[in-house]
């Protein structure tokens, strides 16, 4: 059960109460809600909205997604190129990089590219090295991809853009490369702001006092240390009655055993603790499971990106109490029009990010159309609790 302030006849009434009286969860003691922490955190996920809080992985500004625009004659333009496609992925097999690829094909059908090659790199790598390597055999005119190492690829990297394709990037850039010369663009979600989400939705669902945890990811990846220090800079700042007893890191490439077996020991080591934070949502899939096996059922989940089974149980109002979600459909197309402008000499920002959108019980029907231009699938609207 969640710790939450008390009014002073509320305190009194909980003395009286027993330990035996709780359920039969073991869980973190429960007090009342304290509103205006409620209220806080509710104002500051209003205010949130279509704002973007995140740098680029340079420092650069962000710049928003219509900069990637085409005019008509542009794409008249483009589309006579017969131009090719390369998609080069970290890792995939996951929601969110499904819907990477399916905005990056979709727009590039409709600008007349064709899509050539997509690869998985199970983030590893040397895979990807090689992944990028065997692709650049087919000389294609674009590569889109998201680096599962900046240090270990980036002389692959640098090669794509000396042979002259134009590469763009998804969240993450390679050590050493310079935007405009070795590369078009970055594309990102506003993962800092994906974290500052996260954190006010556990402020609230915890009332603003409590124990928790946090899993993040342990690895030199831009945005996940971005979802990372959101969070956890937000929670220091704005809630200090909010106490962070442990934090694990999780490298993968089972992110979700990696991220249960991190949140059992938490659990073990802390009885009381009201909520985990997890870096994305397969992790959180890992600290459900762990919950779920402890009786922890009444522990408070927050987290990122806009995943399948997190949106279960967001529809079910179970264990994830909300999440910062990326809109990666929009994210592919942005950066197939990037790519396909520089085709044609259009000049590009060096980093271009989407604004986060938050996600709870209340609203997760709607966030999945707007995240994956389609609706919920049958077993989330069925999941849907009222």
């Amino acid at each position: 059960m969640m710790i939450r302030r008390l009014s002073f006849v509320a305190l009194a009434a909980a003395l009286s109460i027993s330990v035996a009286s709780c359920s039969s969860s073991t869980s973190a003691s429960s007090n009342a809600p304290d509103t205006g922490v409620s209220e806080k955190a509710q104002q500051a996920l209003d205010k949130i909205k279509g704002q973007v809080l995140s740098k680029g992985p340079n420092g650069e500004a962000p710049s928003p997604a219509s900069t990637a625009d085409l005019t008509s004659e542009e794409i008249a333009k483009i589309k006579a190129l017969n131009a090719t496609a390369a998609i080069v992925m970290h890792y995939g097999g996951n929601d969110w990089a499904t819907a990477q690829t399916n905005g990056l094909k979709s727009e590039f059908e409709k600008l007349g590219i064709k899509v050539i090659a997509t690869t998985d790199a199970n983030f590893k790598p040397d895979k990807q090295v090689s992944d990028i390597e065997t692709v650049m055999t087919q000389n294609p005119n674009i590569m889109i991809s998201i680096p599962t190492d900046p240090v270990a690829t980036a002389s692959a990297y640098k090669k794509v853009g000396a042979a002259g394709t134009k590469l763009v990037f998804m969240d993450n850039v390679p050590q050493g490369l310079t935007a405009g010369k070795d590369y078009v663009s970055v594309v990102s979600a506003d993962n800092y702001g994906n974290g500052v989400v996260a954190a006010h939705q556990m402020a609230k669902a915890i009332g603003g006092k409590g124990k928790i945890g946090l899993v993040f990811h342990q690895a030199d990846f831009f945005v996940t240390k971005q979802r990372y220090e959101g969070f956890k800079e937000t929670i220091t700042k704005e809630y200090p009655d909010i106490q962070i007893v442990e934090e694990k890191g999780i490298a993968g490439p089972d992110f979700a055993g990696d991220a249960q077996a991190a949140a059992n020991a938490m659990l073990s080591k802390h009885a009381d603790l009201n909520g985990i934070w997890a870096v994305w949502d397969v992790p959180a899939e890992g600290v459900m499971a762990a919950a779920r096996a402890a009786g922890r059922q009444d522990l408070k989940i927050a987290t990122e990106d806009l995943g399948k089974n997190v949106a279960i149980a967001l529809a079910k109002d179970q264990l994830v109490v909300g999440l910062g979600a990326q809109v990666p459909f929009d994210q592919g197309v942005t950066e197939a029009r990037l790519a396909a402008g520089a085709l044609i000499g259009k000049a590009a920002p060096a980093y271009v990010a989407l604004s986060a959108v938050p996600v709870d019980h209340s609203n997760v029907l709607e966030a999945w159309k707007q995240v994956y231009h389609e609706d919920a699938p049958r077993d989330i609207q069925e999941s849907y609790k009222k």
